[in-house]
């Protein structure tokens, strides 16, 4: 079953329905089952000593050091991060904004509203609008700031905006596995 046949059945997606073999065979990366459960007991916790990784997945810290290397140097594991709550920092207003843009305006353009620190996330989407950006902000007064002051820029026509009542669900890189998964 496809992943996203999967969630639209209303079943958990989890690292074995990802078609792993696939996108790493395009990049011409080996990446086993080992290395599966690397990544998802690092994507469970970052901070984890390569001998609790190997305890986790059945092998010594030195090789775990050496799949993690490996897998860092080909752009599978990009980084280590903490991970907070936007809420107690200060920045309990978040919303999605729909950009529609001028003529042929690049995603380059788009992405240099990065500047703005309440730009959480931007993309181009397909649809009526150009891009999508996920804001975080104050409140809701400081929201109106940022939504001005972004379509001020010269390439935005004009916007539309959504503000999220609640967060329900909320993942940070790869789908973690389900319980049933090895490791």
């Amino acid at each position: 079953m496809r992943p996203a046949q999967h969630a639209a059945e209303g079943h958990a997606v989890t690292l074995r329905d990802l078609p792993w073999e696939r996108n790493w065979q395009t990049l011409g990366v080996a990446f086993d089952e080992l290395d599966r459960r690397i990544v998802a007991a690092l994507i469970g916790d970052g901070r984890a000593t390569f001998a609790d990784l190997g305890a986790r997945v059945g092998l010594s810290a030195p090789a775990v050091k050496r799949r993690v290397d490996r897998l860092r140097a080909s752009g599978a594991i990009t980084g280590f991060s903490a991970t907070v709550d936007p809420g107690i920092l200060g920045w309990t207003t978040e919303a999605y904004v729909e950009l529609f843009c001028r003529g042929r305006t690049s995603p380059s353009d788009i992405a240099a509203l990065g500047k703005y620190p309440e730009v959480a996330g931007a993309a181009t989407i397909t649809g009526e609008a150009d891009a999508l950006l996920h804001i975080r902000a104050a409140d809701v007064r400081h929201f109106e700031q940022v939504v001005e002051r972004i379509s001020a820029e010269p390439f935005v026509v004009r916007t539309r905006s959504v503000i999220v009542l609640s967060r329900l669900v909320s993942r940070a890189g790869v789908l973690p596995p389900d319980s049933r998964a090895p490791g």
